[in-house]
């Protein structure tokens, strides 16, 4: 029988806005304002009148032990916040958290790091802050050095560690040290590709030993990838919380997808959009696609143009680039014109989900424009293999035409 680890029962966290109301002053000065019940008074209606902001309000959900569970959300939704909470960092304004076994935080780079100490004694105050005795931070030493990759400088004072040094030791220790809980925030976003899979590694290893693991990350292919269920903070509300596959569906479709990102642009091009948004609003996967992007070339001839498109899905993972120059010559571009640039992709097959479109100008004279997370997808999630089935926990790009045949062996004994 499960046995819950985390329980989270109408948890608020609430500020109040604005700075210091005060200059700061000495030890005489703060007695005798004490000593007054007019100072007293006035500085709580002072302090009640400024405004208060709620972080976190009325969040419940329970987490069971072993399980690894997501928590996603937009910047400001209260992520970083509940896990404060859930640290023993911050109290809670509201509610209550119960906790069943030793917690082991990464909150921050170098959460819990003195700078002036090695990281040899680094480890060892960490281990301490844990709850771990010291032969049992000596036991798993080497195996931390190892995963941090930082045997050349474990006498070095931390303090002249690079930031994905600091990471690297920092999360070696937290996931090492045995924790019944370990609770990771973003902070795995510093380090390089090679150290990120290593850690959602780890992070599996810790799942299958039977620990449990709160994960809050942006990258949504790490959490579909660890994550059996989502937590999806809004606003300081849990607005959903379930299987990870339904809950980033919904994460997706209420954020649009995305915010365009435009990363380059030129006086003599101007990108105006997808013209057919429409029609890509909903989709099946059988069904043939074709996008539309439309410009405006200013003032000046912009000699030959290719435009490439690239599609990607919602957990972040480029699924189709099509590059203009493998199928056809650039075209000539004249100024003070409107054009647009159709591109059909024949029956895809995309998997059900929130697609976004990166699309790249290139002219004689170099990059014009450069933009991604446009919106412009949508596969729904009804199934074209004639049964009435959604996608849930598919986790593929794309979801090729296909059957299935079982025969019998001939020639095998039944028994």
């Amino acid at each position: 029988m499960s046995q819950t680890a985390i329980q989270v029962e109408g948890l608020g966290k609430k500020y109040r806005l604005g700075g210091p109301q005060q200059r700061y002053s000495t030890l005489g000065d703060q007695v005798r304002k004490w000593t007054s019940l007019r100072t007293l008074l006035r500085r709580a209606a002072r302090s009640e009148s400024r405004p208060t902001f709620w972080a976190l309000k009325d969040v419940c959900f329970e987490v069971e032990q072993g399980e690894v569970v997501g928590v996603i959300g937009r910047n400001g939704a209260g992520k970083s916040t509940l896990l404060k909470v859930l640290s023993r960092i911050t109290e809670p304004t509201e509610g209550a958290v119960d906790i069943h076994g030793r917690v082991g935080s990464l909150l921050e780079v170098g959460t819990g790091f003195h700078p002036e100490l090695t990281g040899r004694e680094n480890i060892y105050l960490n281990g301490a802050i844990l709850g771990m005795r010291r032969a049992e931070t000596t036991r798993k030493f080497d195996e931390i050095v190892a995963f941090a990759e930082v045997e050349k400088f474990i006498d070095t004072q931390v303090k002249h560690y690079s930031s994905g040094m600091y990471t690297r030791l920092a999360f070696a220790v937290a996931a090492h040290m045995e924790p019944e809980i370990l609770i990771i925030d973003e902070v795995l976003a510093v380090g390089d590709a090679q150290f990120q899979k290593k850690c959602l590694g780890k992070m599996g290893e810790v799942a299958k030993q039977g620990r449990t693991v709160l994960f809050v990350s942006h990258n949504m292919a790490a959490v579909e990838t660890l994550c059996r269920r989502c937590v999806f903070l809004d606003e300081g509300r849990v607005r959903s919380v379930g299987p990870t596959t339904g809950v980033l569906r919904e994460y997706s479709t209420m954020t649009g997808g995305a915010t365009a990102i435009v990363h380059q642009r030129s006086k003599r091009l101007e990108f105006e959009g997808v013209a057919n948004q429409g029609e890509l609003h909903s989709l099946a996967p059988a069904e043939d696609v074709t996008i539309r992007v439309g410009f405006k070339c200013e003032s000046v001839d912009l000699g030959k143009l290719y435009v490439d498109l690239a599609l990607t899905n919602e957990r972040d993972e480029r699924v189709v680039h099509a590059k203009a120059s493998q199928v056809c010559n650039p075209f000539p571009v004249k100024a003070d014109t409107r054009f647009f640039v159709e591109y059909c992709f024949e029956s895809p097959r995309l998997a059900p989900g929130v697609y976004t479109l990166t699309v790249y100008a290139k002219s004689e004279l170099g990059l014009e424009f450069w933009a991604e997370k446009i919106p412009c997808l949508t596969i729904k999630s009804e199934s074209d293999f004639g049964q009435a089935l959604t996608f849930d926990g598919l986790t593929a790009a794309v979801v090729p035409k296909f059957t299935i045949r079982v025969a019998e062996c001939e020639g095998v004994a039944s028994s």
